[in-house]
C-alpha cells in the first residue's frame, strides 16, 4: 500500500501539470513566441544531429520543420532541444518543449500514464542487435552469454530482458544513458552486441570508425512504432502535428513534390486542389493558412522525398522503405482525404 501512495500522487500531478500546460493552448503559444521548440535526439545521425556546419538534419528534424511550415510558412522557425531517452517525456510534459520529434515508440502505457498523446508514426521500426563482424555470429539466438550494450528508460531495455528470458538465454547489460557514450562503449569494445531500433543501429554504424566491420542480425525482437508526440489535452495542436506528418505522407501519394508543387497548383483534380489549398477549408478547419500544406511540400518536401534524403539507400544508413513505403506499394503509410 505504501508503494500505491507514493506512485498515485506522482500520476495525478503530472496529469494536472500536463493538463494545465495543454489548456493554455500550444498553437496560440507557439505562434506568439514565433518558433516552434521541439525536442529531438541530437546524436543520431539520419534522425536528429547537427552537421559540421551546426545545420540541423534528419527525418524527425524534417518532421518538425514541416510543423514549422504548417504554422508559419517557414520551416526554419524551429528552435531544438536535444533530450536523451530518460527526459524527454519530461520534458515535453512540462511544457519545456512543444513537440517530442525523437525516434519514440508509441506504447499504451506512454499514452496513458505519461499523458501524452502520440500522432502519425513517422517511422515504422524494430529492434535489433549489431555486433562486431569478428565474432562470425550470425543469429541473435547465438548470443547466450553476451555483453550487451543498452539505453536505460527505453522500450528497447525491457525488450531485450524479455527475448533472452523467453529463449532461455543469459546476458549481462551494459547500461548507458548517453547514446554517444553508449556507441563509444561498444566499438571500443566494452560489449559484443548493441541493441536498439534496428534504425538507429544504422546510424550508429554509419558513423563507426569503420562501418563495414559492424553487421545487423537479421533478427527483429519488437514493433517499434516510431511517432512524434504532444501534450494530452490539447486537441488543436495534436490535429496541427499530426496532419503536418501526414499531408507529406499525403502528398506522394498524390504525386506532389518539393519540385513540381508550383505545377500542381494548376492542377485540376480536386483532392489536389483541396490538398495545395486552392480549393479553401482544410487550413480554417486547423487554423492555419490555407497554404499550410503546400508550405511543407515546397520547403520539406513529400515523405519519400524526406526518408531517401535522410536515411534512405543512398545514405550511409542504406535503409529501404519496407514498413515506411506507401500502402499501394506494400508499406503501412497511409493516408486519410484530406476533405
Amino acid at each position: 500500500m505504501r508503494q500505491l501512495k507514493k506512485v498515485v500522487p506522482t500520476m495525478v500531478a503530472a496529469f494536472c501539470l500536463t493538463a494545465g500546460v495543454a489548456a493554455a493552448g500550444t498553437l496560440d503559444d507557439v505562434k506568439a513566441k514565433g518558433f516552434v521548440q521541439a525536442g529531438v535526439n541530437g546524436e543520431l545521425f539520419g534522425f536528429g544531429k547537427p552537421d559540421e556546419k551546426g545545420v540541423w538534419k534528419g527525418l524527425d528534424v524534417d518532421t518538425a520543420r514541416a510543423v514549422a511550415a504548417a504554422v508559419f510558412g517557414d520551416a526554419e522557425k524551429v528552435k531544438y532541444i536535444p533530450l536523451t531517452a530518460k527526459t524527454r517525456f519530461t520534458a515535453l510534459q512540462s511544457g519545456e518543449i512543444d513537440v517530442l520529434t525523437r525516434n519514440a515508440t508509441q506504447t499504451l502505457t506512454r499514452d496513458t500514464d505519461l499523458g501524452l498523446d502520440f500522432v502519425q508514426v513517422n517511422y515504422y521500426d524494430g529492434q535489433g542487435f549489431l555486433i562486431p563482424s569478428k565474432l562470425g555470429v550470425k543469429s541473435a539466438k547465438e548470443l547466450d552469454g553476451a555483453t550487451v550494450c543498452v539505453l536505460p528508460g527505453t522500450t528497447t531495455e525491457q525488450n531485450v530482458a524479455d527475448y533472452f528470458r523467453v529463449n532461455k538465454m543469459k546476458m549481462n547489460p551494459v547500461v548507458i544513458e548517453n547514446n554517444a557514450e553508449l556507441a563509444k562503449a561498444f566499438f571500443a569494445g566494452r560489449c559484443d552486441c548493441l541493441t536498439s531500433d534496428a534504425s538507429q543501429l544504422a546510424g550508429i554504424r554509419a558513423v563507426a570508425p569503420n562501418p563495414a566491420d559492424y553487421v545487423l542480425l537479421p533478427e527483429i525482437i519488437s514493433k517499434e512504432p516510431l511517432a512524434p508526440a504532444v501534450r494530452h489535452g490539447d486537441n488543436q495542436w495534436k490535429d496541427v502535428v499530426n496532419y503536418s506528418v501526414l499531408a507529406m505522407i499525403d502528398a506522394e501519394e498524390l504525386g506532389i513534390t518539393s519540385q513540381n508543387v508550383d505545377e500542381m497548383l494548376k492542377s485540376t483534380n480536386p483532392d489536389i486542389q483541396r490538398f495545395l489549398g486552392v480549393t479553401p477549408g482544410n487550413g480554417k478547419a486547423l487554423g492555419l493558412d490555407e497554404k499550410w500544406a503546400y508550405n511543407i511540400v515546397k520547403q520539406v518536401g513529400n515523405y519519400g522525398e524526406v526518408f531517401e534524403r535522410n536515411v534512405g539507400e543512398t545514405t550511409p544508413l542504406m535503409l529501404k522503405r519496407g514498413l515506411n513505403a506507401q500502402w499501394n506499394k506494400g508499406g503501412l503509410m497511409y493516408s486519410p482525404p484530406f476533405k
